[in-house]
């Protein structure tokens, strides 16, 4: 059976960013990322999904030894089933209510209620 691939973002979601970007630092791992990333890379094909250079990119998956569960680095959309990422949006069919959405969305790192 094919695995459905899975497009997985680095920065606040793999890692502990929190929104201050520097090109040349990507911050440590988040712990529990190596768990999620083995029981997930078991039933799916996994991409790593980032706007970083995939050079810095493929020395932090090394750094932490997680190469082995990715079958690429990308920065592009590639077809597949699902993207995880902290920036986004699901759009359900109603343009208004997206629009709502879009107005008052707060990454989850910055949500006070967290």
């Amino acid at each position: 059976m094919k695995k459905k691939t899975l497009m997985i973002d680095l920065d606040g979601v793999l890692n502990t960013y929190s929104g201050l970007y520097d090109k040349n630092y990507i911050s440590p791992i988040r712990d529990g990322a190596v768990d999620f990333l083995e029981k997930l890379s078991k039933e799916f094909l996994l991409i790593l999904f980032t706007s970083r250079s995939k050079e810095h990119a493929q020395k932090w998956i090394k750094k932490y030894n997680i190469e082995k569960y990715f079958s690429k680095i990308t920065n592009i959309k590639e077809p597949s089933y699902l993207m995880v990422d902290d920036r986004c949006v699901r759009f359900n069919g109603d343009f208004n209510s997206l629009i709502n959405d879009i107005n008052n969305f707060k990454v989850w790192y910055k949500n006070s209620e967290i």
